[in-house]
């Protein structure tokens, strides 16, 4: 699949007049914990010639393609990356630190990562996450039954929260990092339903055991409250400004 996805990507770079920076893996491939029915999520950041951006007229700044069975991509551009990463947008930052990387261009990854650690706002970040946890919690049925993927969409983010919250940080990408904030006798559930989860079809359902039903409730309600008090930032779009001609210039063909 690897090779089928590298082609792809290089016939939209054909077709599109684009040149793409850098693409990974971003689903639950990228999060380390795949169902043997998982697609494939591509993710790419892509730049177009000068003269694309020098223009009155607004431009689409993503490209989409039809979703099949086994491969779900699309790109942003650059621009786009750079509005969203001044924003403290938790996408970028989880796409740069993807263990599953396709196609990256000289240092691109490394200097994108490294200015995004001067964008980073906790209390956007926390509340991105528990958003997303909620939602995955209000599948729930019968009182404690939930799809096996929709328990780590409410994991993986409250975890990634509590690491912002704690740590006052980018929350890691990949579950691993994340379990070392949970007691150890939860972490071992944990792992024991990471390796249930890759030998089952996402949509099978489980029972979410009572001590871990506890913690995400006690967890949920510590990162909400400590997020309330957290102060407003925000940044300047200098640096992103310098890093966007740079770049433009760079790869202008």
């Amino acid at each position: 699949m690897k090779t089928t996805i590298i082609n792809k990507l290089a016939e939209i770079e054909r077709s599109n007049d684009i040149k793409i920076l850098f693409a990974c893996e971003s689903g639950s491939r990228g999060w380390e914990f795949p169902s043997p029915d998982s697609d494939f999520d591509v993710r790419f950041i892509y730049v177009r010639p000068l003269n694309f951006y020098l223009s009155v007229q607004d431009k689409d700044d993503q490209l989409d393609f039809p979703i099949n069975d086994e491969l779900d991509i699309y790109g942003w551009d650059i621009r786009k990356v750079l509005k969203l990463i001044r924003k403290s947008n938790t996408t970028p930052f989880e796409w740069l630190q993807s263990p599953i990387i396709y196609s990256e261009l000289g240092n691109f990854r490394n200097d994108l990562w490294t200015l995004c650690q001067s964008y980073f706002y906790r209390k956007t970040n926390i509340n991105h996450y528990l958003g997303i946890a909620h939602s995955a919690l209000e599948t729930v049925v019968n009182e404690n039954e939930i799809k096996i993927k929709k328990l780590f969409y409410v994991l993986r983010p409250l975890l990634s929260a509590k690491w912002c919250l704690e740590k006052n940080a980018i929350a890691p990408m990949t579950i691993g990092p994340l379990l070392t904030l949970m007691p150890e006798h939860l972490q071992t559930l944990v792992r024991d339903l990471i390796i249930l989860k890759s030998t089952s079809a996402e949509g099978f359902i489980i029972k979410i055991a009572p001590e871990l039903s506890r913690y995400i409730d006690a967890e949920f309600k510590n990162c909400t409250e400590g997020a309330k008090d957290l102060l407003k930032e925000s940044f300047n779009a200098e640096i992103l400004d310098t890093f966007f001609r740079d770049t433009i210039t760079r790869y202008d063909d």
